[in-house]
């Protein structure tokens, strides 16, 4: 292989796919890996094997010699109503545990410099997230942790996993923690969508007049990042001399009543909100990105409308597919 090369864990999930795609148009010859293909579109990988990381063998199959960039992205995950029923805790802690302690070990014996861990903002304190308008997302506000939930305990033990490879075995890992990202071809059906794609398909399907459920009273408040910024800000990261954690994600917070509204206004319909019990995670979070802007001198500026106008149109495209 000449030129660049990149592997993509997790590259048949949404990120993933995108990364891919980004790592491609900048000349790198790219293997991806995953459970599954991406489910939207053909993968842009030159390889993709479909393989399970936890299985050391795979691992040992897929990473196979030095690679000038890894990005670790594989993960159990999903939206609030995987993440904070409890019901799925022990899986989210092995699979994604299990993962990274299998990337991280085979790529050090590869002599592999420099990974990228996808963490999340899911880290941080819920004590720290209880004030809907003034959530503390700082980096440096991680400890003492308390995160809400078994998948942000998993990803905090994992952002020292491969740091401490950086220590010990003189590596370059890079961790950023993300926040909410969204955009076309991410999931958006099934149990495992985020915010914006749950109300952008609830929207989609409700009729002018019609009421859609919200879980919880809509004035919890998020940021979210559209995919393209997600992905400037973590090629920006995995080049640079810091090596994080750092937040990636929008610091325009919403709540979620006024999320709803400007999708309602992107679909042109008048809608009423019925205010359901559901799983929440925590009262407030919004990225803080002083540092980011102070390290990479860079930080996202695309408005949250501008990306749910892209991703309405294209979950509206998906639903109109499906009834054809």
């Amino acid at each position: 292989m000449l030129g660049k090369t990149a592997l993509v864990c997790g590259a048949g999930g949404f990120i993933g796919s995108h990364l891919v795609r980004r790592l491609k148009h900048e000349g790198f010859w790219v293997r991806g890996v995953d459970l599954k293909y991406p489910e939207y579109e053909a993968t842009a990988a030159d390889e993709f094997i479909a393989g399970d990381l936890r299985r050391q063998d795979i691992c040992e199959r897929v990473i196979d010699g030095r690679f000038d960039e890894v990005y670790q992205m594989a993960a159990d995950m999903g939206g609030a109503g995987y993440i904070f029923t409890g019901e799925h805790d022990a899986d989210i802690i092995h699979n994604s545990a299990t993962i990274n302690l299998n990337v991280a070990e085979i790529c050090r014996r590869q002599n592999v410099e420099r990974i990228f861990y996808s963490s999340s903002a899911c880290i941080y304190p819920a004590h720290n997230q209880e004030d809907p308008d003034n959530p503390n997302c700082a980096e440096s506000s991680a400890y003492p942790a308390a995160p809400d939930s078994e998948y942000g305990w998993e990803k905090l033990i994992s952002e020292r996993l491969f740091l401490a490879y950086n220590r010990n075995h003189g590596m370059k890992n890079r961790v950023a923690r993300y926040h909410n990202v969204f955009g076309p071809s991410g999931t958006w059906q099934g149990g495992k969508e985020k915010a914006p794609a749950a109300i952008c398909r609830k929207v989609a399907i409700a009729s002018n007049g019609d009421e859609i459920e919200i879980w919880g009273d809509g004035l919890q408040t998020r940021s979210f990042l559209y995919i393209d910024e997600c992905l400037e800000g973590t090629i920006r990261l995995m080049r640079s001399g810091f090596e994080g954690p750092v937040n990636i994600g929008s610091d325009e917070m919403v709540t979620i009543n006024q999320l709803v509204d400007m999708v309602c206004a992107i679909a042109g319909k008048r809608l009423q909100k019925r205010h359901i019990p559901g799983p929440l995670g925590v009262r407030g979070r919004n990225s803080d990105n002083r540092l980011i802007e102070q390290k990479l001198g860079w930080r996202p500026a695309q408005s949250l409308i501008t990306g749910l106008e892209a991703t309405y149109a294209w979950i509206e495209s998906q639903l109109i597919r499906a009834a054809a």
